[in-house]
């Protein structure tokens, strides 16, 4: 099925010849022209993977980088035209996955963007429909039910969320989850699992205080039950 690819450079002309490549190719593509512009399509809408810019109006990509790397783990590829080579290793310290350089060979682009996609394969080829209990999820859709009511979720709490539904049952352990949600070097940032798993408790439970979905299983992580 088709990727969807976010462009975020401040550039217009870049953003056409960049959106006009990725069609060519066979690939959905959408832009911003912002960083903030670009972090917030990033955060309400699901893309497999990003083509950024380092030189933004507005922020910095590194920033930027930082920034995103807090909430999703979504491929990034940097496309700029700084050639310092202490800039591509502070953007790739910085959460990116890959560093092309301005002007760039549509080929190589293709190739690079093409080789991180098989890493993470594209959100549509993923398993259409989960189902535990009342609950139903959408994976495709991006679209979660309790007994037919909708719940809105943020990407990261959907995402923790299909963890869940795809482990019924499973004592899961903070470090695995991590490293599930967040990826590797996340395994003992403990607050980050408590802060979403709280956020997703007040969705999905009748009494968060009183969890029926998520139950903590004390000193070893969580399990989900329908």
């Amino acid at each position: 099925m088709t990727s969807k690819i976010l462009i975020v450079d401040d550039d217009p002309s870049i953003r056409r010849l960049l959106a006009m490549t990725l069609a060519f190719a066979g690939f959905m593509a959408e832009s911003a022209s912002t960083a903030k512009e670009g972090l917030k399509k990033g955060s309400n809408e699901y893309f497999d993977l990003i083509l950024l810019d380092l030189g933004l109006p507005d922020m910095s990509g590194i920033k930027f980088l930082e920034r995103y790397r807090e909430n999703d783990q979504t491929p990034v590829i940097v496309v700029s035209a700084i050639h310092d080579e202490t800039d591509k290793i502070a953007a790739l310290n910085a959460g990116a996955d890959d560093y092309v350089t301005k002007p760039f060979n549509t080929d190589e682009l293709i190739a690079r963007i093409k080789a991180n996609l098989r890493r993470v394969p594209p959100t549509q080829e993923r398993s259409p429909i989960l189902s535990v209990g009342e609950m139903r999820m959408d994976v495709a859709g991006r679209i979660v039910t309790i007994a037919d009511e909708l719940i809105k979720l943020t990407p990261k709490e959907f995402k923790l969320l299909r963890v869940f539904m795809e482990n019924e049952g499973k004592a899961l352990t903070h470090s695995w989850l991590l490293k599930s949600i967040w990826g590797v070097g996340y395994q003992h940032e403990t607050h980050y699992l408590r802060v979403f798993i709280n956020q997703l408790r007040q969705k999905i439970e009748i009494d968060s205080a009183r969890p029926k979905w998520i139950i903590t299983e004390a000193g070893i992580g969580y399990r989900f039950v329908g």
